[in-house]
Formats: structure tokens, C-alpha cells, sequence
């Protein structure tokens, strides 16, 4: 089965947030506080998340990325990520994290049937990653990569390009493809707490490229029927990739092939878009339907377009927008 929404595109790819919980706080996704934690009742239970996760594999999506928060700070995680693992039909089976908590346990996510992490990642260097993160320990993450590495665990690395803050370590991060089979994803800057003048520290997608290509040789990767918004590109020689995602100056909507779940049970079909169904009166039993048919709806919805800008008059970047730590960006 292929669940097609209103414009001809295939929805492949669940995001599914298992906690609004996180151990960093990281200054474009929460305040420095952090968040009103989701009450425990509100929380989707495993079983529930699952009941999701089988009900879309069999609409036809073929790509589940369990994200959060924070998805390793959840008790019991690697049981449910071991049943999802299991869903027949299900692809491909991808975890988020921030790697604080990988080093101890990369065998077991592995094992569990996780077949690849996309690690959050901003900076190189131990005082800046503290400072961007408020509280976390550079070395912890950098253990967890190589821990990943070791038991065979293919690696993203997920860097938010911040103009005036990180953006002279581009070339650094893409250095480290050349000898290692690192995945590394620049992003443009797109916060999700209240930042007057965030479009000034945006870096836009086609000037990080032209950036890399002053410095090294790319040649552009073909993108695989289940993979994300980026472009990919691979330095001449080299044993990882790079590439860029776009959400503000080069919008791929028109390839947007995902739907999100929160960790509260509601779904969208687009992170800045206002629409959501809330699946847990039907998984609690508390009203008459069927979750097939909303999952079919909330797709058969999907707008078209988001209308986020980076331009000064553009579209308002939190309108609509729940925090990153609910719906896992």
C-alpha cells in the first residue's frame, strides 16, 4: 500500500517522539529553564506508540525515526525500539539523539535493530558545544560517535549553522568525512524559542555550499526513496558525505515525504503548520474512530507548502509551531 497525500507525494517516513523530556537544553530549541514537562498521563505508553508505528508500516510508511526530546533519557527504550524493529514491513528503523547517553549504549541500540543515529551536533569545540548547549559535555558526545563507529552503526551528525557563532567551523566539520564514514548535515538556523532578528543568523543553505566548494571538490550524491530533506554531496576521495538542509532559504516541500507524531499522541503533517490530530481519545478509547482513518486524514490534508522566510517580512518562524522538544524537529 502507498499513502499518497493531495499532492502527489509519497508519504514514506514517520517521525515518532517518544518524551518531551531532554538532558540539554539547547538554546534555539528551549529556554534556559526548559520547558512545562508533558504531565505522565499525557504521554503516549509504548504500547500506544506502537499500536501508531504498525497502523502507518501498514498504510504503507516505510521509514520510523523515534526522536523526543531526548528518546535514551526514557525508561524502557530499548524494548520498544526492539519491537519496532520487528514491525514486518518496516524498512528502515532510525534513532535521534544528542549522544550524551550513547557510549554505554551503542550495542544495545544496534542490536535493539536500530540501523542508524543522526546525532545532534553544533560545535567542535568543548567550551562553545557548552555554551550552546547550556550544560553538555563535548566529550561525551565525541565518546558515543566512536562508540557508534565500533559496533558498525552508520553515523549522521546534524549541525545548525548559527551566523556569528559556529559558522567558522563548516569547513572542520566537513573535514571530518574525508577519513571517517561521517554523515554531516548542515542546517539552516530555524529557532524554536522566541529569537527577534533570527533571520540575520541564518546561513543559507546555497552559501554554506558555495563555502565548500571553494575549499574542497563535491560531487552530488543521488537521494534513495526513503531519505530526508538534504542534499548530499560527497568530497572527492572521501570516505563520508555532506550535506544541506534547507527549511528556510530553499524550501523541499515539494519532496516532503514525512509525518510527526508528538510524544503526546498528536500528528502532523507539517512541523510549522497549525494542523493536528490529537490519536489518543481513539488509542484510550474515549471516542468512536478509527486510527487508520485519521492517520489517512491528516495526510490527505498535508499543506503544500509551509510558509516560513528568512527574509525579514517572511512568514512567523513559531506560528503554529510546537516546541522541538515535543515533536523532535
Amino acid at each position: 500500500m502507498k499513502l499518497v497525500d493531495g499532492f502527489q507525494r509519497r508519504i514514506n517516513y514517520l517521525r515518532l517522539s517518544v518524551t518531551d523530556r531532554c538532558n540539554l537544553r539547547c538554546r534555539y530549541c528551549m529556554p534556559a529553564d526548559g520547558v512545562t514537562p508533558i504531565g505522565h498521563e499525557q504521554v503516549l505508553r509504548y504500547e500506544e506508540l506502537e499500536r501508531i508505528a504498525r497502523c502507518a508500516v501498514n498504510l504503507g510508511i516505510e521509514k520510523i525515526r523515534v526522536t523526543g526530546g531526548e528518546p535514551l533519557v526514557r525508561k524502557g527504550i530499548l524494548p520498544f525500539l526492539k519491537r519496532l524493529g520487528a514491525i514486518p514491513g518496516l524498512q528502515e528503523l532510525v534513532l535521534t539523539t544528542n549522544g550524551v547517553l550513547l557510549p554505554q549504549m551503542t550495542e544495545a541500540l544496534r542490536d535493539a535493530g536500530v540501523r542508524r543515529l543522526n546525532i545532534s551536533l553544533d560545535s567542535l569545540w568543548p567550551e562553545r558545544f557548552t555554551q550552546i548547549t547550556r550544560c553538555g559535555d563535548l566529550a561525551k558526545v565525541l565518546a558515543g560517535i566512536e562508540a557508534a563507529e565500533q559496533v558498525g552503526l552508520p553515523v549522521k551528525l546534524n549541525m545548525v549553522v548559527i551566523r556569528g557563532f559556529n559558522d567558522d567551523e563548516i569547513e572542520d566539520f566537513a573535514t571530518l568525512t574525508r577519513q571517517r564514514a561521517l554523515a554531516v548535515r548542515f542546517i539552516e538556523y530555524m529557532p524554536a524559542v522566541v529569537d527577534d532578528g533570527w533571520q540575520q543568523r541564518v546561513v543559507p543553505g546555497r552559501e554554506i555550499l558555495t563555502r565548500l566548494q571553494h575549499r574542497f571538490e563535491l560531487n552530488e550524491l543521488d537521494r534513495s526513496g526513503l531519505a530526508g530533506p538534504s542534499r548530499d554531496f560527497r568530497i572527492a576521495g572521501a570516505e563520508g558525505s555532506v550535506g544541506v538542509i534547507t527549511p528556510v532559504f530553499d524550501h523541499f516541500c515539494e519532496r516532503c515525504n514525512r509525518i510527526r507524531v508528538t510524544s503526546e499522541g498528536k500528528v502532523r503533517s507539517c512541523l510549522f503548520d497549525g494542523e493536528e490530530v490529537d490519536l489518543k481519545p481513539v488509542l484510550r478509547g474515549a471516542q468512536e474512530g478509527d486510527l487508520e482513518a485519521l492517520l489517512w486524514k491528516i495526510v490527505a490534508n498535508k499543506p503544500q507548502c509551509h510558509q516560513m522566510s528568512g527574509t525579514e517580512h517572511g512568514g512567523n518562524l513559531l506560528a503554529g509551531a510546537p516546541t522541538m522538544s515535543a515533536v523532535g524537529g
